[in-house]
């Protein structure tokens, strides 16, 4: 048989942790109000389905069907993603500082957002099309757009930025969590990217809300374009809104372990080497890279060297 004596104990200290944290940080939102991610996953299923019918939405009527099928999926997705958008302006109504949001505003953004599909497709084909050109690898561009990493973080990021412009930070920010959870690349659905991005392999690739990306990007795994992180003292606090990530030109490659911090250029046509750290920009077309490895002497046994 089970203790139970440790229960209220239990729940009288989570009562108190619950009590402290609200008094700290309890702005008058309301968590019940909070987008889910099952929502979410369900609007970028439709969403997917609605951008590729044949290859993601697994669409197999005859070519006069398909825009059919395609209103069908984009109907189902705008009545969930509008549903999230209306949780999502309920948890800020307490905050809003023009008083209550517009009761038609969920609807807005979402007809807003739909008008953007027919670009964001384009741009998704663009980043498919360089990841073909760009991995010898590759057998056809339906296997990036299914398999490839960077292609599906992509296909979230390219959702997931409007979202975030039009006003619905929480509900873009989900969509590219789905992302991060699926692939390891993790892309602030704030950051602006250019069309013909590849992330190639894309493991641990970071790239920070106001990082601005050029057009034919190439990134390779475990690159971070993030920013420098501000002294406990220092007035810009870890929630001030600035400019504070990278911009990288067009035509840019950025090889695997690169860190680049704050708000420095990467000039057109620049190349980083693998795990270089930089702090500064680098002019367009240069090339930056650590010292090369040495060798050592046969002779030396390197496990009893010291210095």
């Amino acid at each position: 048989m089970n203790d139970l004596s440790g229960v209220p104990v239990a729940v009288a200290a989570l009562a108190q942790a619950r009590s402290d944290w609200r008094a700290r940080h309890d702005a008058g939102r309301d968590p019940a109000s909070f987008p889910t991610r099952g929502a979410m996953e369900r609007v970028v299923e439709l969403l997917a389905a609605a951008l590729y019918p044949r290859r993601l939405g697994q669409f197999r009527g005859t070519p006069a069907e398909e825009d059919g099928f395609v209103a069908a999926k984009l109907l189902a997705a705008v009545t969930e993603l509008e549903r999230a958008i209306a949780a999502e302006l309920g948890y800020w109504q307490a905050e809003a500082s023009s008083g209550t949001f517009d009761r038609d505003q969920p609807a807005t953004i979402v007809r807003l957002f739909v008008a953007t599909l027919g670009e964001v497709r384009r741009l998704i084909d663009s980043d498919v099309e360089a990841a073909f050109l760009g991995d010898p690898a590759a057998r056809s561009t339906d296997e990036i757009l299914v398999c490839y990493p960077g292609a599906i973080a992509s296909l979230h990021h390219r959702l997931a930025h409007p979202l975030y412009e039009l006003g619905a930070p929480i509900v873009a920010r989900l969509i590219s969590e789905l992302a991060n959870e699926r692939t390891g690349i993790d892309i602030h659905p704030g950051a602006t990217i250019g069309p013909s991005f590849f992330i190639d392999h894309g493991t641990g690739v970071v790239i920070g809300e106001t990082t601005i990306i050029g057009a034919r990007v190439r990134l390779y795994q475990h690159v971070t374009l993030g920013a420098r992180t501000p002294r406990g003292d220092d007035p810009d606090r870890p929630r001030t809104r600035y400019a504070r990530h990278p911009i990288v030109e067009d035509d840019v490659v950025i090889y695997a372990g690169a860190t680049i911090l704050g708000r420095v250029t990467i000039g057109q046509g620049a190349m980083i080497g693998g795990n270089v750290w930089l702090l500064d920009g680098v002019a367009a077309g240069q090339v930056v890279v650590q010292p090369e490895a040495r060798v050592l002497d046969d002779a030396v046994d390197w496990r009893s060297r010291d210095d």
